[in-house]
């Protein structure tokens, strides 16, 4: 197995892996939601925990196309996922959510290599989380959705003329494996144990 520490840079993602937001996640699309049926909310939550690396936008339209059989403009898409930021931002900028694992490690090591946050949630929100939180500093950049998250590993590495082989992506999801894979870098699981069975490189501590 390779070692994580051996690469020049790390693209990280964020949920799962640099914060524990899952349940205020959760219940953000429990709170935007609250007027549809129970089941078909329940539904979309299954799939956002299986797809963690997906955006809102993704899930929202999931919701209305796949699992109510509904169309949705994309007006209401981007006032669902404001209402969404809204409750993001008034529960995420607080430490506690904090993974102190991962972030021990971004904190030692940032001066020798070089980080970037490659995230499903969106862009505006996450760089205001990681300002309020004063964990930006650690990050030579903070990109989110609605890029795609196979996009946004394929810009980095284009716009930084980064070498392949010296990237690697940290993630918790299986997108952040296909983003991986899609892009030709190695790709690190963390936090899910399911990822052990899909990677060659899984981290069980940053401190191991």
């Amino acid at each position: 197995m390779k070692h994580f520490n051996k690469y020049n840079i790390i693209l990280w993602d964020f949920d799962g892996v640099i914060m524990d937001s899952m349940p205020i996640r959760d219940s953000g699309f429990e709170q935007v939601l609250k007027e549809y049926p129970t089941a078909q909310v329940a539904e979309l939550l299954n799939f956002h925990r299986t797809q963690g690396g997906l955006s809102r936008y993704v899930k929202f339209r999931h919701f209305f196309e796949d699992i109510r059989k509904e169309e949705i403009s994309e007006k209401k898409v981007q006032t669902l996922a404001n209402r969404f930021s809204e409750i993001m931002l008034e529960n995420l900028i607080n430490s506690e959510y904090l993974i102190t694992d991962s972030l021990d490690y971004i904190k030692k090591n940032y001066q020798k290599q070089i980080f970037h946050i490659v995230s499903g949630s969106d862009e505006k929100e996450l760089n205001k989380i990681c300002s309020g939180l004063n964990i930006d500093i650690y990050f030579k950049s903070i990109q989110g959705s609605p890029t795609p998250k196979n996009q946004l590993v394929a810009d980095i590495l284009k716009n930084n003329n980064y070498n392949s082989k010296e990237v690697c992506l940290i993630g918790d999801s299986i997108n952040d494996l296909e983003a991986a894979q899609v892009n030709d870098i190695d790709f690190f699981g963390y936090n899910n144990a399911d990822l052990k069975e899909k990677s060659n490189n899984y981290i069980d501590s940053f401190n191991s």
